[in-house]
């Protein structure tokens, strides 16, 4: 069983990835084995945000040279999460057809990535 800490390894802070910070999208370096439910759900518990649309990038391993000595570097795996925003209260349905609303509220930024986007 995999914690979030293990799906989620780090941020990627480029000057890219900062300008898509505007518009709610956070980049980060994932596990290579996590899919994109697991990303989901590892985002969601660490920043209390919620998630929209997860997109995930294979990077593979760049051939290295040191003098004499070949070799690849290792491959890796990006993540594109996009967040809600303006995140409203969810809703359901109960059995006598009332509907019930829940009081978890969402974070609107990520502001553990590194800086804010303001």
């Amino acid at each position: 069983m995999k914690t979030a800490h293990d799906v989620i390894l780090k941020p990627i802070i480029t000057e890219h990835s900062s300008s898509e910070m505007a518009v709610g999208r956070y980049t980060f370096q994932v596990a290579v084995d996590a899919n994109k439910v697991e990303i989901k759900d590892a985002v969601e518990k660490l920043f209390n945000v919620r998630v929209l649309d997860v997109c995930t990038m294979n990077k593979p391993g760049k051939a290295k040279r040191v003098g004499v000595h070949q070799g690849v570097s290792a491959q890796w795996k990006k993540a594109i999460v996009k967040i809600d925003l303006e995140p409203k209260a969810a809703a359901y349905l109960t059995k006598g057809g009332q509907s019930v609303a829940v009081d978890k509220k969402y974070k609107t930024t990520i502001e553990e990535f590194g800086f804010n986007q303001q």
